[in-house]
């Protein structure tokens, strides 16, 4: 009984992939840009690169409790082994460095010891340039 219903769900599922199925799977797709049937005929100038604020200027945040946002590029690599952010903003580096130390909410002792929430330090903070065209409008306002 168990041969007959196993045979049974298989012949199913064949079924279900029959020719016809098949066939309209093959029928191209019309895709249509957003930019509709104009085709491309100039090409438009590379966006600026991204200008960071000079080292030691913290950008104003928008908002209480903001986190606070990195005036520089941030593609310093953060792995479970090893904090690169560290190796300018830790407590015992920060000052040789001119950089804003670890926030004390951020750590578990008196040696700047990391809790393990705020380890991967871009989850919250992120960085931030002056470009020159905003990507958006923006017309937030804190009330």
């Amino acid at each position: 009984m168990k041969k007959i219903l196993t045979l049974a769900a298989l012949l199913m599922v064949i079924s279900g992939c029959s020719g016809e199925h098949a066939a309209s799977a093959a029928k191209p797709v019309n895709i249509t840009s957003l930019g509709g049937q104009t085709p491309v005929t100039k090409a438009v100038a590379v966006a600026d690169e991204a200008q960071y604020p000079s080292h030691g200027t913290a950008i104003p945040r928008n908002f209480a409790e903001q986190p606070p946002l990195i005036p520089h590029k941030a593609d310093y690599p953060i792995t479970l082994k090893h904090n690169s952010c560290l190796g300018c903003h830790s407590w015992d580096r920060a000052a040789k460095m001119k950089a804003t130390p670890v926030a004390k909410s951020h750590v578990l002792d008196d040696k700047g010891t990391l809790k393990g929430q705020n380890y991967f330090c871009t989850q919250c903070h992120v960085p931030q340039a002056d470009n020159k065209h905003p990507l958006v409008g923006n017309s937030f306002s804190q009330q």
